[in-house]
């Protein structure tokens, strides 16, 4: 029997109030619905992109420099998880979020812009400097993250023998959500992390496959979409069980699952 799927609803049990989650311009935004709940909405970080930065990708830097934009995105994604729970379950000083998030958030993150550009001088091309693009501070309560998986190449190669094309990425539904009880909240906000670092890791694969094409013609349904789709499946039945766990109607977000490729 199909289950009914709440759109953007607010969900009350009990008289206990919830964090209304709305999915909007591509990602989660949360919104407070409380009625005496405590809980409040979850800050996201608010990071510089870096793939629209970047000079032209020679073709032999190109699967070095996609990894590590998927690993910023995987950053952003852990960070956010740990902002959603302690919005959850506040812990620590005023500054806290300073000291146990965004200042070890910093330090991960000039480590990885500093590999990427030693994937642009290990083939010879010229290094570009990245250092201004490691700090992040704070978006408001309901606002998304800004994602290296969606946006474009700011300078963009068009083939020759020392670039590479951009790569396709994955074009994903975003799940549409009802109203997150506040005490499924944080598990909710972590699956919502999954989903985003699967796309940065299936994104990465494309990339390195339009730098060295392996497989034959149905390779990336095969090796790419397919286990991504049962990624997506995998965490959305978790979101599912996080409302059902909390006796809350369980959400249909089947649909969700699949992807097709931009």
């Amino acid at each position: 029997m199909a289950r009914p799927m709440r759109k953007n609803s607010v969900l009350k049990l009990g008289g206990v109030g919830a964090l209304a989650v709305l999915l909007l311009g591509g990602g989660l935004q949360l919104a407070s619905a409380a009625e005496n709940t405590g809980s409040s909405a979850a800050q996201t970080v608010n990071c510089p992109t870096v793939r629209d930065k970047l000079p032209a990708i020679p073709a032999a830097a190109a699967a070095g420099v996609e990894r590590e934009l998927a690993n910023l995105d995987e950053e952003i994604a852990r960070q956010n998880e740990r902002l959603a729970k302690q919005a959850a379950n506040p812990q620590g000083g005023a500054n806290f979020i300073n000291n146990a998030i965004l200042g070890p958030l910093k330090s991960k993150r000039v480590a990885v812009l500093d590999r990427i550009e030693i994937n642009f001088n290990r083939v010879g091309a010229q290094r570009p400097n990245l250092d201004s693009l490691a700090t992040c501070g704070l978006n408001a309560p309901g606002v998304a993250s800004a994602l290296n998986s969606s946006v474009k190449a700011g300078n963009a190669a068009t083939g020759g023998n020392n670039t590479t094309a951009a790569a396709q990425t994955v074009n994903c539904p975003t799940p549409q959500i009802p109203a997150v009880p506040a005490a499924a909240a944080a598990n909710v906000q972590a699956e919502l992390a999954n989903l985003d670092k699967q796309i940065s890791e299936a994104n990465a694969r494309l990339a390195q496959q339009a730098a060295n094409p392996q497989g034959g013609a149905n390779f990336i349904n095969n090796a790419i979409l397919g286990p991504l789709k049962d990624k997506r499946q995998a965490a959305l039945d978790r979101i599912e069980i996080a409302f059902n766990r909390v006796g809350a109607q369980r959400p249909n977000l089947d649909n969700f699952a699949a992807c097709g490729l931009n």
